[in-house]
């Protein structure tokens, strides 16, 4: 995606208490198994969102605004990084197609209240069963503790200025699946 907004930390860094040595040899076969585990974990998604022509994108808004209703829409570009032109297409998109439904915010008018609709609802369940049948499964072939693990490294992955955030987001229960 062309229009992501990088922040400034999110470089790598080395940590401090490590003392300056030769960087380490890239981790290709990580590299390589988390870009082909991501490519089939969307593609779940995206069989069921050829139906309506949606794509990533409104994936990605979708799931945000229905975990998060009433969410603003400066909320919604901070979460997914995107600038605000290709967030205006896509949430355009989901409105028309009445699955999500904005309106004014309360106390101040200018403020755009995002949250799904009933059919946007039904949507959005069904994409994340269809993912979460194959993180099921994958955690069970990876065996006893195998959740609380990738819940470490998931988060160990996440830029550490931005860990508070995540968590928050996600429930705060990301052990337990931060369900809410």
């Amino acid at each position: 995606m062309a229009d992501v907004n990088f922040s400034p930390a999110s470089p790598v860094k080395q940590r401090p208490d490590t003392p300056c040595a030769d960087p380490p040899a890239p981790l290709y076969n990580l590299i390589e198994l988390l870009f082909f585990a991501y490519r089939d974990f969307v593609a779940d998604a995206d069989h069921a969102l050829e139906i309506y022509r949606f794509g990533r994108a409104h994936h990605r808004v979708l799931h945000f605004v229905d975990r998060n209703p009433n969410l603003t829409v400066a909320e919604l570009l901070d979460i997914l990084r995107i600038t605000k032109q290709s967030l205006a297409r896509v949430l355009k998109e989901l409105i028309d197609q009445g699955f999500i439904l904005q309106r004014e915010g309360e106390e101040d008018r200018r403020q755009r209240l995002l949250a799904t609709t009933p059919k946007g609802r039904q949507l959005a369940a069904e994409l994340a069963v269809a993912q979460s049948r194959r993180i099921a499964v994958a955690l069970a072939e990876a065996g006893p503790g195998s959740h609380d693990q990738a819940v470490k490294f998931l988060s160990a992955m996440v830029d550490p200025s931005e860990r508070a955030t995540v968590a928050r987001l996600i429930g705060g229960n990301s052990a337990e699946g931060g369900d809410r």
